[in-house]
C-alpha cells in the first residue's frame, strides 16, 4: 500500500482513571488532552477499521493479545465515585486482528499469547471514549512484557508495522510522565526535564538516534523521576518500532496538567 493509505502510530498520555468521566471533578484542565485524542479521530477516521491498543495497565511475562469478541469492562482504579465502576464503553472485540497479531510476531520470533477473557481496561477507554464516543470501532489489546526491555518492544512493533497498511491503528497508551508522589506539584520541574529531552528525541532527531536513545533512555534527564517504573514509558517503544524510520511530532503538550506535571503525546508518520 502506499504511505497514503498508511496510517501512522500514536503514544499518548493517557491522564488518570476514568477521567473521561469526571474530568470536572478534577484538578487542572483536561481539555487539551481531550481535543488531541478528538484530532487523532479524526485525522485517521477513513482509514481505520479496528484498535490496536498497547496499554501500560496490562502486564505479562509473555506479549498477549485480547482475542475476546466481546470484551468487557477492567476497572483498574481506585478512589473514584461508585458510578465509575459501572460505565460502559461497548466496543467490540477483533479475533480476527488477534490472529494476525499472532502471525505476525510469531514471524518474527517473538512469544506471543491469547487470552479468551481479558477485558479493556482504563487505558484504553479513557483514550477511545473521547475519540470514539459511539465505540463503534473494533478494539483489542496486547499486553507490555514485564521485564519492559526496550529492545524486544521495539521489536515487537517492528513487527506489527504491517498492520498500518491494514486499516489497523497502532496506539501506545502510558504517559511521558509517571511518578505518583510528583502529582501536586513535586514532579513540575523533572517532567519538565524529562519532557524537554522526550519531546527532542521523539521529534527533532534522525530515527536511527531516536531509537538508540530509546534503548538508553534511562540516562536522561530526570528519567528515573519520572518514572520508577517504566510501564507507562513502555508502549511508547512499540509505537516508535512500528514506524521505526519516519518522523515524529508531538500531538499533544501540557505544562500544567494536574496542575504541574508537563505531559506529552507523540504521532509517528
Amino acid at each position: 500500500m502506499t504511505t497514503a493509505t498508511r496510517l501512522p502510530t500514536y503514544f499518548v498520555s493517557h491522564g488518570g482513571g476514568p477521567w473521561p468521566w469526571i474530568k470536572d471533578m478534577l484538578p487542572g484542565d483536561f481539555r487539551p488532552l481531550e481535543r488531541s485524542l478528538q484530532q487523532m479521530a479524526r485525522d485517521t477516521h477513513q482509514k481505520v477499521k479496528a484498535i490496536l491498543c498497547i496499554s501500560a495497565h496490562w502486564e505479562t511475562n509473555d506479549f498477549t493479545v485480547m482475542t475476546n469478541p466481546r470484551p468487557g469492562m477492567v476497572y483498574d482504579y481506585g478512589g473514584f465515585p461508585d458510578f465509575t465502576y459501572r460505565i460502559s464503553y461497548p466496543s467490540p472485540g477483533a479475533p480476527e486482528v488477534a490472529e494476525r497479531v499472532v502471525q505476525l510476531l510469531e514471524g518474527s520470533s517473538l512469544t506471543v499469547r491469547r487470552d479468551a477473557d481479558r477485558g479493556i481496561d482504563h487505558g484504553v477507554y479513557a483514550v477511545t471514549y473521547p475519540a470514539w464516543p459511539k465505540a463503534d470501532l473494533p478494539v483489542l489489546q496486547l499486553s507490555i512484557r514485564r521485564d519492559y526491555d526496550p529492545a524486544l518492544h521495539l521489536a515487537c512493533g517492528r513487527a506489527l508495522a504491517p498492520l498500518r497498511d491494514e486499516g489497523v491503528l497502532i496506539l501506545g497508551s502510558g504517559f511521558s510522565y509517571h511518578n505518583m508522589r510528583g502529582f501536586g506539584g513535586g514532579g513540575k520541574a523533572s517532567s519538565a526535564d524529562f519532557d524537554r529531552w522526550l519531546s527532542h528525541s521523539m521529534c527533532s532527531v534522525p530515527p536511527v538516534e531516536r531509537t538508540e536513545r530509546l534503548l538508553h533512555w534511562d540516562t536522561a534527564p530526570s528519567a528515573r523521576a519520572c518514572h520508577p517504573a517504566e510501564d507507562h514509558l513502555v508502549p511508547l517503544f512499540v509505537a516508535v518500532g512500528a514506524a521505526e524510520g519516519e518522523t515524529g511530532s508531538r500531538c499533544f503538550h501540557q505544562t500544567d496538567f494536574f496542575g504541574s506535571i508537563t505531559a506529552s503525546s507523540f504521532r509517528f508518520g
